[in-house]
This record gives C-alpha cells, sequence and structure tokens, in this order.
C-alpha cells in the first residue's frame, strides 16, 4: 500500500497544506491539539473535493442513464455476434460512437478522488511513523500526533499492536471500538447507497445484465470495504466515511429532483410535480421546466408514468407546453364542463325505480285491461256469466295455462308411442 500511495506523492504536499489551512480555523475555535480540529479539518478537506468534482458527478449520472438506455441494443449485438468477440467490441465502440457515450464516464468521481485518497493516507501514515510531510512540520507533527476521536489516535489502524498504540497516548481497546464502529458505518452506508439506486432510481421496464452486475456490486462493495478498512488509519477512515455520506445524500439529491425516467423515483416525482401544477396552474423553477420539456418532446414514446402525468394535467384543464411551462388549455376546461353538465342532467332525468306490482299496473292501464278488484270493490248486481260465455272462457283459460307451462301454441305432434 505504501508503494501505491508513494506514486501519488506528488499530491500530499497540496493536500498537506489544504489540511493545514483548515487546522488554523478550526484549532482557534476548539484549540489545535484536538481531535474535533484535525478531525474536521479531514472532513473540510473531503467537501472541498466534492464540490470541486460536482461536474464528474453530473457526467457520471447522465454515463449511467445512457448506459441503462443502450442496454437493448448492447445485447441485442452480445447475441447477434456471440460467436464472435471481436465484431462485437467492433459493434459496441461503434455503438458508443453513435451515441456519444464513455462507459468509463461512470467511474470519473472514483478515479479523480483516488489521488487524494492515497495522498491523505500518505500523509497520515507519516504522521504516524513520526515523519514529516509536505507543509507539516515538526510542530504540526506533534500536535496531529496528541489529537484523538472519541480516544483514538488519527494515524492507528485497527491492526496495530498494542505498543504502536501506547506510543500514540492510548489503548488498544479504545482504538478497535472506534475503527471497528467507523467500518461498520462506512459498510452500511455504502450498501444502503448503492441500494437506493437499484430500487429507486433503475429503469424497472428493462431488465438487462447491468442491471444484474449493480445488484452484485451492492453487496461486494461493503465486503471490500470492511475487508481492506482494518488497514485504514482513522483519519483516513473518516475521510471515506464523509466522503459515502456526501455520495448518499447527493444521490437523495438527484433521485427526488431529477430521477431516471422509467424508474419508481420518476413516479414518485411526477404524481409531486402533477399535485403541485394543478395547484398552481404553472410549473416552478428551471429544474421543472426542464422535466416538463423533457417529457413534451418525447411525443409517442412517453413512458407509463409520463403519460399518467400528461393526462391528469389534461383533466385538471391544463397543457404542457414545448418550451417547458404549463397553460390553461380552454378547450379541455369547455369540455370538461359539458361532460359535467351532460352527466348532471342525465342524473336528474333518469326514471326513479318502480316496484314489479306498480309496473304491471302501469302496464295493464296503458293498454286499457281493468286492473283487478279486490273483493269490496265488485259490483253488487253482477250477474254469473252464461253457458256460453263460460265456455268461451275455457279455452283462452287452457292456452293462457299452457304458455304459462311453456308449451308451445298451436297444434302438438303427437307423441310415438313408447318402445318396449
Amino acid at each position: 500500500m505504501d508503494t501505491i500511495a508513494s506514486l501519488f506523492s506528488f499530491i500530499t504536499t497540496p493536500v498537506s497544506w489544504v489540511i493545514v489551512q483548515f487546522h488554523k480555523v478550526y484549532g482557534a475555535i476548539f484549540g489545535p491539539d484536538t481531535g474535533w480540529a484535525w478531525g474536521l479539518s479531514i472532513v473540510s478537506l473531503v467537501i472541498l473535493i466534492r464540490i470541486c468534482l460536482i461536474p464528474l458527478f453530473v457526467k457520471q449520472i447522465k454515463a449511467t442513464r445512457a448506459m441503462q438506455t443502450l442496454q437493448p441494443e448492447m445485447k441485442k449485438i452480445q447475441e447477434r455476434y456471440k460467436n464472435d468477440r471481436q465484431r462485437q467490441s467492433e459493434e459496441m465502440m461503434k455503438l458508443y460512437k453513435e451515441t456519444g457515450t464513455n462507459p468509463l464516464s461512470s467511474c470519473l468521481p472514483i478515479l479523480a478522488q483516488s489521488p487524494f485518497f492515497f495522498a491523505l493516507y500518505h500523509v497520515l501514515n507519516s504522521i504516524a511513523s513520526n515523519d514529516t510531510i509536505g507543509v507539516i512540520n515538526e510542530r504540526l507533527l506533534d500536535s496531529a500526533q496528541k489529537a484523538h476521536i472519541f480516544g483514538a489516535p488519527l494515524a492507528a489502524k485497527f491492526t496495530d499492536s498494542s505498543e504502536k498504540v501506547e506510543a500514540l497516548n492510548s489503548s488498544l481497546t479504545d482504538v478497535r471500538i472506534v475503527t471497528a464502529i467507523m467500518i461498520v458505518l462506512m459498510s452500511l452506508s455504502q450498501f444502503y447507497t448503492q441500494r437506493q439506486l437499484m430500487t429507486k432510481n433503475v429503469d424497472t421496464t428493462v431488465k438487462t445484465p447491468f442491471m444484474q452486475q449493480q445488484k452484485m456490486l451492492m453487496y461486494v462493495f461493503p465486503i471490500i470495504f470492511a475487508v481492506f478498512g482494518i488497514n485504514f488509519p482513522v483519519g483516513v477512515l473518516v475521510y471515506w466515511l464523509t466522503t459515502n455520506v456526501w455520495t448518499m445524500g447527493q444521490q437523495m439529491y438527484v433521485i427526488h429532483n431529477n430521477p431516471t425516467p422509467g424508474s419508481k423515483a420518476q413516479a414518485a416525482y411526477l404524481e409531486r410535480l402533477s399535485r403541485s401544477v394543478s395547484k398552481h396552474g404553472r410549473t416552478r423553477g428551471r429544474g421543472e421546466r426542464a422535466i416538463v420539456k423533457a417529457i413534451v418532446a418525447k411525443g409517442r414514446d412517453r413512458n407509463e408514468y409520463e403519460r399518467k402525468f400528461v393526462n391528469g394535467l389534461n383533466k385538471a384543464g391544463l397543457a404542457a407546453q414545448a418550451d417547458g411551462t404549463v397553460i390553461k388549455s380552454e378547450s379541455t376546461a369547455a369540455a370538461q364542463a359539458e361532460d359535467a353538465a351532460a352527466g348532471a342532467a342525465a342524473k336528474r332525468q333518469q326514471p326513479k325505480r318502480q316496484s314489479k306490482s306498480q309496473r304491471q299496473s302501469g302496464t295493464a292501464k296503458a293498454a286499457g285491461e281493468p286492473t283487478s278488484l279486490t273483493k269490496s270493490e265488485e259490483p253488487e248486481d253482477a250477474e254469473p256469466a252464461g253457458p256460453a260465455k263460460k265456455d268461451n272462457a275455457k279455452p283462452a283459460g287452457s292456452t293462457r295455462s299452457r304458455a304459462q307451462s311453456g308449451q308451445r301454441k298451436g297444434p302438438q305432434r303427437p307423441k310415438s308411442p313408447s318402445k318396449k
């Protein structure tokens, strides 16, 4: 590790100078020999480096999304030229060139940050070895060796011997407890950051080997940090833990405000954006206008969540424009008003449901037939019906009874005799 760190010795002087400048500020507040002064100096170094790497982080996001978009095409190339590796590589490079995608762009922040990481490791290792380095002279070296974070010296490691730890005015138990807690926090933060990316900010409509690789890295990276973390000084663990926390917060911000199309994060974002636009009648801020502009430009290529967002605006009487703004749509509002009026009128004109006896009574009145009379309503002077009337009524009664029993009217075909 010392050999690798020595390769970045050209940057140890700038790194040590930045730490010393921050130490002057925090030393005036907490005291020059305290762990707070030196620990916060390392944290400030991380923040400064990550702020400088924000442009690279933006390129990383764009490159990652571009790679996700190209996964179906890459899979087709792999299946088409699975027996010709050279042709497969040529077609892949051609695809990258046509789309302007660089696979290494997703690794830019890590690659750019690695020199600072190894330079800091070299600085802290020199402090533990009681060697001056960069702008850290003997006075600052003595001050850094006295600095402890929760009882653990900045230059101490989990694997150090008890004699070396005692030389730094600490105990081996304190060093191992502090380093173990920091290693666990470092691994958990790395796992959560990767899991957040896989569960919320990945296009769920595309199932490719790239997603399986990312899922595997979600479990591999924390294990790597845990294994190699026992060989890192406490100051380097502070650096790496701060880096992981910064990455996690930065990624949460990106997922919340600029999610990947087709992901669960986009569905949640468009739902919030739809409520906000419906409430205020316009898009607020350049970010919202950029999202709406991108959705409008897709046209028929919109995914399920984007179509739902556009339909929700139309139902609210709003229309998204090509420049990302939202205006009130008079045609949509008029159509909604007409539909509401028609629905209300149809509801008012709907007849009241009648009972079976009421329907039968109404049918009889419409046909001009006399309604049935109760026993008390029969006329007292009614004469009994004559024989002729009885005879005429009989066929009608029998026909009605046959009709009610389900038999056909008219002459019936005689039944064939049963065969015994």
